[in-house]
C-alpha cells in the first residue's frame, strides 16, 4: 500500500441540482457538478459566473464614506493642495499606490507618495512620515491598503492640520480612527454588497467615484493586487480580475509587459496563476529585500527602457530572495533537528536565528508548515537589541491569533488573523513563548488535526472527463482564492507503465488505463515513485486535469498532486549494492513524516548485522531474529508491532520458524521491502528426494560401523555424495532421527540394520523441506514468484 500524503476531502454533489444546468446551459455534466459544488446552483447564477455581467461592478457610492472622500478630494484639486498617497510594501499595497498614482496623474494633482520600509519602519502609518508630509506642505493624506487601525497616528495628523482619508480592506478594530472619512467595505454600517475587495479594489472604487469610468488598463493593476493578496475570486473581484487579464494580454503598461517578459510568461495567454506565481513574487521581493518604491516605479513608468531595467532588477531581487529563503530554511531545518534530537515534532514549531531577514520569515514559515504541517513561527533576532520579529503561519485547526493572545504578555506587539500573524518579543522570552504556545495548542489539537487535508472537487471516472469537458473548465477562470483550479480524484486506474523523465530523471510520468480509456499523469520532483509502482497495480490519483498538445495530437493529462495504492505491495531489491540507500528512498516515499517512522516502520536483521540505516530511522524500529525461531524488538518493547505498515528485510530469516514469526508478529503490514543479499551461502540446500537419500545411505554404509569423526569426514562425504556439506549435515540430522546413524561426542556411527521408516515421518525431514522451499524463494525466485509466495504467507496460507 502507498498511503496518500493528504486526507482527501470532497463535497457531497447534488446531482439533482446539476442536471438542470447541463440541460439549460448546454454544458457538460462535469462542469455542472463543479458549479453546484461551488455554490452556483441556478442557471442564472451559472451564466453570470461563467460569462460575467455588468451588474458585477457595483456603484462606488454604496461604500460608506465615499461621497465625503470624493468631495474632499475635489476640493483639494480645486485648491491645488498637495496630496500624499500613503501605501504599504506588499503587492496589494504596491498595486494600490500605483493605481492612485495613475489617478493623480489623470487628475493633474499635486502629489507625493510614501511607503514605509518593511524592516526599518514596519507596517502602517508613522508619525515621522506625517512630520515629513507636513514639511512638504501636504494637507490631505489618502491611505491605501492601510490606516484602519491608525487611531493615534491619524489623531497626530489632525493636530498638524492634515486631513486623512482612509481606504482599506482589513478588519476594522473596535475603536476606529477619527479620520476625515473612512472607506472600507467591512466597516459597521457599510451596506456595500461585496465585502471581499482587496486594498487595490477599494482604491479602484475611489477612482471610479471620481471619474465615473476609469481607463480599462487600470483593471490590470487591480488584478495584480487582488490575486497577490489572496482575495476571493468571486463576485466583483472575479469581474475585475477577468477584465484586468483581458487588458493585460495586450498591456499598455511598459512595466507589466517587461515583468511578464522577464518572468517568461506569454503575455497573450496570461492567467491569474501567472500573476500569483510569476508577477506577485517579483513585486513582493522589492519590499522584502529593498524598498517597495522600486515596484511602484515599475508599474507606473511610461518608458520602455526604464521598465526593462526595473523588471530585471526585481527579477534579480526575487532570485536573491529565493537564495535568502533557502539559506534560512536550511538553517531552520538544522535547528529543528537539533532541538528534536530524534524526538517527535512539537504541536507548534518556533525557530529563531540571528540576522534572519525579517522580510522573508513569513515565506520560511510557510515552507516549514508545508513540510511538517505544524503551525510555524520563524523569528529574526537583532543581535544588538535582542529583539525578535517574526511571522506565523498556521493550519486550519489552530487559530494562531488566539494562540498568540494567550501569550500576549510575553510580546511587545502582535497582530494578525487565524492563519497568519506577526509578532515582536524580547529574546529572553523566546523559551517561555514556545512553551506557552505549545501548551495552548496541545489543549486544542487532535492527532487528526495534524494530518494535512487536500480538498478535491469530486471523484470521477475516466469516461466522465472527455477533452470537451476539460476544455470547458477554462470557463471557470480566473482561478485563485475562493475559486481554485478544479482538482479531481480518479479511482481504480490501472498502471501500464511508470517512467522517469526530465534531464535529472527527477519527474515521473504514469501511463494509466480504465475500461479501455487511457490517461497520462505527470508529477514533478517525484521521480522516485517510478521505482515503487509496479505494472498492473490499481491506484487512485488526485490532481488537476489539462490538455496536452504534442505534434498536433491533443490528449488528456493529469498533473498529479497525490497518489494512493490500496493493496499490499512487495518490493524486490534483493542483491542491490547499497540496501541502506534503497531503504532511505522507500522511507521518503512511504513514510515522509519522520516522526511517524518509529511506529510505522520495522527493519529486520540478525543480531550481529553490520547494516545500519542513518539517523532518520529510530533504533526503536529495529527487530532482530532469535535463534529460538522468534523475532524480538531491539528495544525490548512490543507495543508498536500492530501499527507497523512497512517491513524492510535487510537480512533473510535462517529458519522457517523465523519466517513464520515475521508474519505472526506484523499482522497488519502493508508493504514488504526485500533488501537482502542473494550471494551464495556456505553450501546451498536442494530439494530432498529419495534418490539423494539413497545415494548418501550407500556412501555411509561403505564407511563401516566404526565411529567416525564427523567434522573431518564431512568434506570427503560431500564430494562422494555430490551435495554441499551443509546439505549433508541436514541429512545426517534426519538419519539420526530415523536411527540410521548414532551420534556422540562429535562422532557418528552407521547402523547396519536400522528399523524401516518412511522419510516423510521425520519432523526434521519436513523442516528441511520447508527450509529449502524458503531459501529457493528468498534467493532464487523471480519477482513474480516471490510476490505471489509472500502474498500467500501474508494472507495466512501455508
Amino acid at each position: 500500500m502507498l498511503h496518500s500524503q493528504y486526507r482527501w476531502k470532497t463535497p457531497d454533489t447534488n446531482l439533482a441540482a446539476a442536471q438542470p444546468l447541463t440541460e439549460e446551459l448546454g454544458i457538460s455534466p462535469l462542469l455542472s457538478r463543479l458549479l453546484v459544488n461551488r455554490g452556483v446552483t441556478t442557471a442564472g447564477e451559472a451564466n453570470r459566473f461563467l460569462y460575467g455581467s455588468v451588474n458585477d461592478i457595483h456603484d462606488p457610492y454604496l461604500l460608506l464614506g465615499m461621497k465625503e472622500a470624493m468631495l474632499r478630494i475635489r476640493k483639494a484639486l480645486e485648491s491645488n493642495e498637495h496630496i500624499l498617497i500613503y501605501g504599504d510594501y506588499d503587492a496589494d499595497g504596491v498595486s494600490s499606490t500605483s493605481l492612485m498614482i495613475q489617478l493623480m496623474r489623470f487628475l493633474k494633482a499635486s502629489y507625493d507618495i510614501y511607503i514605509p520600509h518593511r524592516s526599518n519602519e514596519g507596517y502602517g502609518l508613522h508619525n515621522h512620515a506625517l512630520d515629513w508630509a507636513h514639511q512638504q506642505g501636504v494637507t490631505l493624506v489618502i491611505t491605501v491598503d492601510t490606516g484602519i487601525s491608525a487611531v493615534e497616528q491619524i489623531a497626530y495628523a489632525t493636530s498638524l492640520g492634515i486631513d486623512v482619508i482612509v481606504t482599506d480592506h482589513h478588519e476594522p478594530p473596535a475603536v476606529l480612527p477619527k479620520a476625515y472619512t473612512l472607506i472600507n467595505p467591512k466597516l459597521p454600517g457599510c451596506t456595500y454588497p461585496f465585502k471581499g475587495l482587496a486594498g487595490v479594489g477599494v482604491a479602484l472604487k475611489l477612482a471610479q467615484a471620481l471619474l465615473d469610468e476609469v481607463p480599462e488598463e487600470w483593471f490590470e493593476i487591480a488584478a495584480i493586487g487582488t490575486v497577490a493578496d489572496l482575495m476571493p475570486l468571486h463576485g466583483e473581484n472575479r469581474a475585475m480580475v477577468r477584465r484586468g487579464l483581458q487588458s493585460m494580454r495586450s498591456s499598455a503598461f511598459p512595466g507589466i509587459r517587461a515583468l511578464l517578459s522577464v518572468a517568461g510568461v506569454d503575455m497573450s495567454t496570461v492567467t491569474s496563476v501567472n500573476i500569483a506565481f510569476a508577477l506577485a513574487p517579483r513585486i513582493n521581493a522589492s519590499g522584502r529585500l529593498d524598498h517597495a518604491g522600486r515596484a511602484v516605479s515599475l508599474l507606473t513608468t511610461q518608458q520602455d527602457e526604464e521598465a526593462d531595467q526595473l523588471a530585471h532588477a526585481l527579477d534579480l531581487l526575487n532570485r536573491e530572495r529565493q537564495q535568502v529563503v533557502d539559506r534560512i530554511v536550511e538553517q531552520a531545518e538544522q535547528q529543528l533537528a537539533a532541538k528534536l534530537n530524534g524526538g517527535v515534532l512539537p504541536s507548534v514549531i518556533v525557530l529563531a536565528g540571528e540576522d534572519w531577514n525579517v522580510g522573508v520569515v513569513g515565506i520560511v514559515a510557510s515552507k516549514l508548515l508545508d513540510r511538517y504541517y505544524r503551525p510555524t513561527i520563524i523569528l529574526g533576532i537583532d543581535a544588538e537589541t535582542g529583539m525578535c520579529k517574526g511571522s506565523a503561519r498556521s493550519i486550519p485547526a489552530l487559530d494562531i491569533y488566539s494562540a498568540l493572545r494567550d501569550s500576549q504578555e510575553l510580546m511587545e506587539h502582535f497582530g494578525g488573523h487565524p492563519s497568519a500573524a506577526g509578532m515582536t518579543l524580547a529574546r529572553d522570552n523566546l523559551e517561555w513563548f514556545e512553551e506557552r504556545l505549545n501548551r495552548y495548542a496541545n489543549s486544542i489539537l487532535t492527532p487528526e488535526d495534524l494530518i494535512p487535508v487536500a480538498e478535491a472537487d469530486m471523484v470521477c471516472r475516466l469516461d466522465e472527463v472527455s477533452l470537451r469537458a476539460v476544455e470547458e473548465l477554462e470557463l471557470l477562470q480566473p482561478f485563485g482564492m475562493g475559486n481554485p483550479s478544479p482538482r479531481f480524484i480518479l479511482e481504480g486506474l490501472q498502471l501500464r507503465e511508470a517512467r522517469k523523465m526530465g534531464r535529472e530523471k527527477n519527474h515521473v510520468k504514469l501511463l494509466l488505463e480504465q475500461n479501455g480509456l487511457s490517461l497520462d499523469a505527470v508529477a514533478f520532483r517525484r521521480g522516485d515513485l517510478a521505482d515503487f509502482l509496479q505494472e498492473q497495480t490499481e491506484l487512485d490519483l488526485l490532481g488537476e486535469l489539462s490538455i496536452n498538445e504534442w505534434n498536433g495530437k491533443r490528449s488528456l493529462q493529469l498533473m498529479m498532486q497525490d497518489i494512493r495504492v490500496q493493496a499490499p505491495q512487495i518490493f524486490d531489491y534483493r542483491g542491490v549494492s547499497n540496501p541502506i540507500a534503497e531503504l532511505e528512498r522507500g522511507l521518503n516515499i512511504f513514510h515522509p513524516r519522520v516522526e511517524e517512522r518509529k511506529s510505522d516502520v520495522a527493519i529486520l536483521a540478525h543480531p550481529d548485522s553490520r547494516l545500519a540505516p542513518a539517523g532518520s530511522v529510530s533504533t526503536d524500529s529495529f527487530w532482530l531474529y532469535d535463534k529460538d525461531g522468534s523475532i524480538t524488538p531491539a528495544n525490548g518493547q512490543r507495543e508498536a508491532q500492530q501499527s507497523v505498515k512497512s517491513l524492510f528485510v535487510l537480512e533473510p530469516p535462517e529458519t522457517p520458524g523465523q519466517l513464520q514469526a515475521v508474519w505472526s508478529t506484523f499482522e497488519n503490514v502493508e508493504n514488504v521491502f526485500l533488501l537482502h543479499s542473494v550471494s551464495e551461502r556456505a553450501g546451498r540446500l536442494v530439494i530432498p528426494d529419495r534418490e539423494l537419500f539413497k545415494r548418501i545411505y550407500v556412501v555411509l554404509s561403505r564407511v563401516g560401523t566404526q565411529p567416525v569423526d564427523e567434522k573431518a569426514m564431512l568434506p570427503a562425504l560431500s564430494r562422494q555424495c555430490s551435495c554441499s556439506v551443509r546439505m549433508l549435515s541436514k541429512v545426517l540430522d534426519i538419519f539420526e532421527e530415523l536411527e540410521f546413524i548414532t551420534r556422540a561426542e562429535g562422532q557418528f556411527c552407521f547402523m547396519p540394520n536400522p528399523p524401516k521408516r518412511d522419510l516423510t515421518t521425520s519432523p526434521r525431514y519436513q523442516e528441511l523441506y520447508n527450509l529449502v522451499e524458503m531459501e529457493s524463494y528468498l534467493l532464487d525466485a523471480d519477482t513474480l514468484q516471490m510476490t505471489s509466495w509472500i502474498m500467500s504467507l501474508m494472507m495466512g496460507a501455508s
